[in-house]
């Protein structure tokens, strides 16, 4: 990763607020001292997003999901009179969101009058037994204009309530979640000190989780209003399961964010998904890029899955290599192995040589351990200037995977552009069925 002179890093600071809608320059925290400059390469926008300075109300739901039909405790941990709270579904609009601090969605619940809380309360939330799987959260609002927002995955009742799955980054959400919960000053996760991070606590930007805006709320609408739906799982939810179970429900799980932290069982189970014929569909980059443990709600950072002998290129097909927080972008050009596939372009309007969407930020690409059989069917170009391409890919499997890849930052969140929606219907159409 690059080493970046001080004149050179707060331009990136400059540009990083600008695209996160912060609309102004924020010096460089004082935690970040602390850490080389792979580390704070590593850390991305995340590490420069202030949080949101507008009023709020701070709550969460300490579990990262919960079943169709059950109760939910959400936690508040604030002072506040005249407190209210309304349940919405998330991802029921393809408007984008106009910043990093709200969440949209549509009402499944009547506005319920809590009263008065002084510091801390725990509200027992019934979830409707009608409610389809998906991302739902409470919204909470006090006088002077105050809101928050606290977030779960409502997962099916069972697995295989649809054939696909989507599984959202609950547990890179966390890591990237630079609370202060012990007021020491560092941010509690492992991108300011230490190698731990909880898995149990509220966001900041009003309890909004991180990169929500731009990875994670128009794809799920384009799943919600297109496809009709599908079951979300959390994190938690791949970590209770076997890949036995996960193929026996589903035909296809779609891993739609950032999905860069996985435990042993997480990475053993969408292997073994993959082995019984699963198929995979990665929409982001650089993902099961670390090995983690939890414990008692902490995640603890353990090593890179390479550096333990078990490449991620080998389950994906690419693997993570630059992180220039989004300084360079660029189109995905097609490649003649996309020809190979005329399922994929079939309806697209794209043909070797085409440019289509922008991607960037971080990428990944085909290496040594990817299958031998792995196409890149997309490229963009020499994207850092060393040569190397972000690559998108697909390879098939003796026992009949299809595993896709797009190799860079986000296919998830330009899914309504005309190329990329017909690109990803193409691909749900074709991996979703038996």
């Amino acid at each position: 990763m690059a080493t970046f002179t001080s004149l050179r890093r707060a331009a990136l600071l400059a540009a990083a607020a600008l695209v996160l809608g912060s609309g102004a320059h924020h010096s460089r925290p004082d935690w970040t001292k602390n850490l080389d400059d792979d580390e704070r390469s590593l850390v991305g926008f995340a590490g420069h997003v202030p949080d949101s300075v507008k009023p709020k109300v701070t709550a969460f739901f300490p579990k990262e999901s919960y079943a169709v039909g059950s109760t939910a405790q959400l936690e508040i941990t604030d002072r506040a009179s005249d407190l209210r709270v309304q349940m919405f579904r998330a991802g029921m609009s393809n408007k984008r969101i106009a910043a990093s601090d709200i969440l949209t969605g549509k009402p499944v619940s009547a506005v319920r009058y809590l009263g008065s809380v002084s510091g801390h309360r725990t509200v027992a939330i019934r979830l409707g037994a009608d409610w389809p799987s998906g991302v739902y959260y409470a919204q909470l609002t006090a006088p002077g204009d105050r809101v928050g927002y606290a977030i779960f995955v409502l997962r099916p009742k069972h697995l295989g309530v649809h054939t696909v799955a989507i599984v959202m980054p609950t547990q890179t959400w966390q890591a990237y979640n630079f609370r202060d919960g012990n007021g020491d000053g560092v941010p509690d996760t492992w991108y300011a000190a230490g190698n731990t991070a909880p898995l149990s606590r509220p966001f900041l930007n009003r309890g909004v989780p991180p990169h929500y805006k731009y990875y994670d709320h128009r794809f799920m609408a384009w799943v919600n209003l297109t496809r009709g739906g599908a079951d979300y799982l959390s994190d938690a939810d791949l970590n209770g399961a076997s890949g036995a179970e996960l193929r026996k429900a589903y035909q296809l799980l779609i891993f739609e964010g950032h999905h860069e932290y996985v435990t042993q069982h997480e990475y053993d189970a969408v292997t073994s998904f993959r082995d019984r014929g699963g198929n995979l569909i990665f929409l982001s980059a650089n993902n099961f890029f670390w090995k983690i443990t939890i414990s008692n709600h902490v995640m603890t950072r353990v090593a890179k899955w390479r550096d333990l002998g078990r490449p991620e290129a080998a389950l994906i097909g690419v693997e993570y290599y630059h992180n220039d927080m989004g300084e360079h972008r660029g189109p995905w050009v097609v490649r003649p192995a996309a020809k190979q596939l005329p399922w994929l372009i079939d309806g697209t309007g794209l043909d070797v040589g085409m440019k289509f969407s922008s991607g960037g930020i971080e990428a990944d690409d085909v290496t040594s351990e990817s299958p031998k059989n792995v196409r890149v069917i997309a490229a963009i170009p020499n994207l850092y200037g060393d040569g190397r391409s972000a690559d998108m890919t697909y390879y098939d499997t003796p026992a009949g995977a299809k595993v896709f890849a797009a190799g860079a930052f986000s296919i998830a969140g330009s899914v309504w552009q005309g190329h990329v929606r017909e690109l990803v219907t193409n691909l749900w159409n074709w991996m979703a069925k038996d």
